[in-house]
C-alpha cells in the first residue's frame, strides 16, 4: 500500500512524539500537528487500516515495523535536508520549512546524493 505525503508526516509525528515520551496519544498528535480531533481521528484510522499503526487499549499509539520504516525515512530525510540547506546559507526556520516540503517528493537516488555531499561537508 502507497502512503500519501499526508500519512507519511502523521508517522513522522508520532515517531518524534514517541522520542519524547512512551505514550502518544492523538490529541498529542493533534496538538503538535495543529489538526483537528477528526481530521486526526480520520488519518490514524487510515494509518491503522495500512498496518502502519496500533494502538492499545488505553488509547495509546504505536507504530508498527512497517510505520517505523517510514517514519525514521521521513525523519533523517528532514534532519539532513535541513541542515544539508542551513549549510548553504538558507535561515534554520527556512530550511526546516522546506525540508518539510522536499522530503516527501525527492526520489531515493537524489537525497542519496544530498546525503553524500551533505556527509562530505562534515567530514572535510
Amino acid at each position: 500500500m502507497h502512503i500519501q505525503e499526508s500519512g507519511e508526516m502523521y508517522l513522522e509525528t508520532i515517531y518524534i512524539l514517541s522520542k519524547k515520551s512512551a505514550h502518544v496519544r492523538a490529541i498529542d498528535i493533534g496538538e503538535y500537528m495543529g489538526y483537528s480531533k477528526p481530521s486526526v481521528s480520520r488519518a490514524l484510522g487510515l494509518l491503522k487500516k495500512g498496518g502502519y499503526i496500533i494502538s492499545d487499549d488505553d488509547g495509546y499509539i504505536k507504530l508498527t515495523d512497517l510505520g517505523r520504516d517510514v517514519a525514521e525515512s521521513m525523519y533523517e530525510r528532514h534532519t539532513l535536508l535541513t541542515d544539508f540547506l542551513v549549510s548553504l546559507g538558507v535561515p534554520h526556520d527556512i530550511a526546516a520549512a522546506d525540508a518539510c516540503k522536499i522530503e516527501h517528493d525527492i526520489s531515493r537516488e537524489t537525497f542519496d546524493a544530498i546525503k553524500r555531499a551533505a556527509i562530505g561537508k562534515t567530514e572535510g
